[in-house]
């Protein structure tokens, strides 16, 4: 990889490069990384690349990612959170077990980087870097999940068939559901989530068909809908399909992009929740039991069961990064769903 560190940086909307600095030195608590390989976030990753981030956010647990603790959000920033590589250097006070070893962390995109070990994650023998690389979209599926609270014999639908989505299915697969829907443009995503469980996958254009079934007869109606599909205007189409007293957990950040909600018709008298997901943080109500290191144990477990190939669909060289970013913010051929760059 050269003498020569490289860090990738969105330097203003739709715009990023690749700034190089010296291999840092590990302190005596630290140890050097060398990334093998990273993904790309297709959902917060390309709103910071297409400018959709709001302006009044500010950098805090949501977005901790960020090169050097930043606080505030401003372009010129490297931002990023699934690398995985191998530490090639350590520092006095650090075990030398640690050398060699295969890891994960939430980092941005860079060829080199330092850590303390406490904020890596040992990347199991089982797993292949790729794979590492989805854990935090494994974890947001467990949040979702866990936030969704399925119950034995419920109607569960899916907007959006993203990466997260489709790990979301997955998980809604394992369930005793009566039934398990998809909602999502792309038929090579739907024909994805059709592998990975569930029963039934519908075009946005034909998901009016759930709210027709569910106004013939309220108890017809979907008791789950979870929106992880970026698009605001889903949020419509999920409040449209549950029954009285049905749950839509909404997964999405849609940063800046709005539109209108019909929440002056059968929203308020159907008693609908309408529950916000992140998985920065661990719910209320759950954290008697669940902490961040639980969730993320569970989350090791769930990147056993996804078959890389089945969301991995582009692999671009760290040198060529913004032609990534341009694929993913054009999708004219509407294919890429998990996109990695790798680092030779």
């Amino acid at each position: 990889m050269g003498d020569r560190a490289r860090t990738l940086f969105f330097d203003s909307p739709g715009e990023v490069s690749l700034r190089e600095r010296s291999i840092p030195e590990p302190g005596p608590e630290e140890v050097l990384v060398e990334t093998r390989v990273s993904a790309i976030s297709a959902g917060t990753e390309l709103l910071v690349y297409r400018g959709d981030v709001p302006e009044e956010l500010s950098v805090g647990p949501t977005l901790a990612a960020f090169e050097d603790g930043a606080e505030e959000f401003s372009y010129p920033l490297a931002y990023g959170y699934a690398a995985v590589g191998t530490v090639t250097d350590r520092g006095d006070d650090v075990d030398e077990a640690w050398e060699g070893r295969t890891v994960f962390a939430f980092n941005p995109h860079e060829s080199h980087f330092l850590a303390s070990p406490d904020a890596l994650v040992p990347v199991p023998a089982s797993l292949s870097a790729e794979a590492a690389t989805l854990l935090p979209t494994a974890e947001t599926a467990t949040s979702l999940v866990l936030d969704a609270a399925p119950r034995v014999g419920e109607r569960a639908v899916v907007h959006g068939a993203g990466v997260v989505g489709l790990f979301t299915t997955t998980l809604l697969a394992e369930f005793p559901l009566a039934e398990l829907a998809v909602v999502d443009p792309l038929a090579d995503r739907r024909a994805v989530a059709e592998r990975l469980g569930a029963d039934t996958t519908l075009h946005p254009d034909e998901v009016g068909e759930l709210g027709d079934r569910r106004a013939a007869d309220e108890n017809e109606g979907m008791d789950l809908a979870v929106e992880i599909s970026g698009e605001p205007a889903a949020l419509d189409d999920a409040i449209d399909a549950v029954g009285y007293d049905g749950r839509v957990v909404v997964g999405s950040w849609y940063g800046t992009k709005r539109t209108d909600l019909n929440l002056g018709g059968r929203f308020h008298r159907s008693r609908i929740d309408l529950q916000s997901s992140q998985v920065s943080t661990i719910a209320p109500e759950l954290r008697g039991r669940w902490t961040s290191d639980r969730r993320l144990d569970r989350a090791l477990d769930v990147l056993e069961g996804v078959p890389v190939e089945e969301v991995v669909t582009h692999r671009v060289p760290f040198a060529d990064a913004p032609t990534a970013y341009e694929l993913l913010a054009d999708q004219s051929d509407g294919s890429p769903l998990q996109v990695l760059l790798t680092y030779d």
